[in-house]
């Protein structure tokens, strides 16, 4: 077996096409994109220039106006736009909602909603969490009842990012109860749906959580009373939603961590180039002293490290192999690069001294997106469950 860490001519030419439609926002309009993440003001222009550059085709196939490429070079996209400071916002559940629906979903799904995903005419947030559940997502207690020819949704969820710019959700919900799943063969992987739903259907109440910081969009308690679906907007099969869901959750991960990387590839940029220029004592700039330089070094060596781990998953994905496979590389390299960010921008912070702190430098947001990363949408504990159970064989601890 052969390796290939060269990337293909069509992979460097959409990072370099995503680099330079970004650039305006890293310079001429950067403080119009600061001000607006501060305010929670959705960057539509930004958005549409994603669209352009061809992001949200990457997981479409062609008849659908998409470009199917797959997820390594969206991957490498993702890093791209966070290595320029920039946060990819919702694009991320878009994305990985796209390409559960073109996994799974019907013709007609697909035709509806797939070609206006790829212009940019629609966004999708990912609605899962409940407050109840957390991470155990098969006790979630939202209900989704056929009544004829519609479900009828009850419930809610919370943590919902990006709902109020966003058109459409993916909504998981129970349509067999836990009590009712357990006498089948599948146990509690029985009984979850994925559903389709307008943001702004009639009984969907939104409320804004207060966050300690701005993503660039808000996060949602959403509640659900007697919520009206059409059977026809099921993605998947009814009742086998959990098997879908690694169709979307696996791209999710893997796409976190690219953003993790490029998070890792930004910090360590802006502190080399300052340890370079700063001096204290004499002449000598402080990236001559070892006690700079090493940290830095070891940073870089883990990034490249995990930035391996993830590449590999986003190249295993798009090979097609088994689900559980790619699910153990894509929850490792979540894990590995956001640990690697984490340390990427303490270092930088410690590089940089008094001036981490202030606005201008924007390292400080950036540490708390790469913290939120190392606890969502998985956290490291639920992760290393995952990995000791699949990988190793050991018992399951909870």
């Amino acid at each position: 077996m052969s390796l290939n860490f060269t990337f293909s001519e069509e992979n460097i030419m959409l990072v370099d096409a995503l680099g330079d439609a970004i650039k305006p926002w890293t310079t001429t309009r950067k403080t119009e994109l600061a001000d607006m993440v501060n305010n929670s003001i959705f960057p539509q222009d930004l958005w549409q220039t994603f669209a352009d550059v061809g992001l949200m085709g990457c997981l479409v196939p062609e008849e659908y106006g998409g470009t199917d490429v797959g997820l390594l070079p969206l991957a490498l996209g993702f890093e791209k736009i966070a290595a320029m400071g920039v946060s990819p916002n919702i694009l991320l559940v878009t994305c990985m909602d796209s390409a559960c629906i073109a996994r799974n979903a019907s013709e007609s799904i697909k035709e509806q909603y797939l070609p206006d995903i790829v212009s940019g005419k629609i966004k999708f947030c990912f609605a899962i969490t409940e407050a109840d559940a957390g991470t155990n997502s098969f006790n979630m207690k939202t209900r989704a009842v056929l009544h004829e020819d519609k479900f009828v949704i009850n419930g809610s969820k919370t943590f919902i990012s990006g709902v109020e710019v966003a058109e459409y959700m993916l909504l998981v919900a129970r349509t067999t109860s836990m009590e009712d799943a357990k006498k089948t063969d599948m146990g509690q992987y029985h009984g979850l749906t994925l559903f389709i739903v307008p943001t702004d259907a009639p009984g969907i109440e939104k409320q804004l959580m207060p966050m300690a910081f701005s993503e660039g969009v808000g996060q949602y308690n959403l509640f659900f009373d007697n919520v009206e679906v059409a059977a026809d907007q099921v993605v998947g099969e009814v009742d086998m939603g959990a098997l879908v869901m690694f169709n979307s959750l696996n791209p999710e991960r893997i796409l976190a961590a690219a953003m993790c990387s490029g998070m890792s590839q930004y910090s360590v940029a802006m502190a080399v180039d300052y340890a370079k220029e700063r001096k204290v004592f004499r002449d000598t700039p402080i990236g001559a002293y070892q006690g700079i330089a090493h940290p830095l070094a070891m940073a870089k060596a883990e990034h490249e490290a995990a930035r391996l781990l993830m590449l590999k998953a986003a190249w295993a994905y798009d090979e097609g192999w088994d689900s559980a496979k790619v699910g153990s590389l894509a929850n490792m390299s979540k894990l590995l690069n956001s640990e690697s960010a984490i340390h990427s921008v303490d270092v930088a912070i410690e590089t940089l001294g008094g001036s981490a702190f202030t606005a201008e430098q924007g390292l400080l947001p950036l540490w708390n997106g790469a913290r939120l990363l190392k606890t969502a949408p998985v956290s490291k504990e639920m992760i290393l469950n995952f990995i000791a159970e699949w990988e190793l064989g050991l018992p399951k601890s909870y």
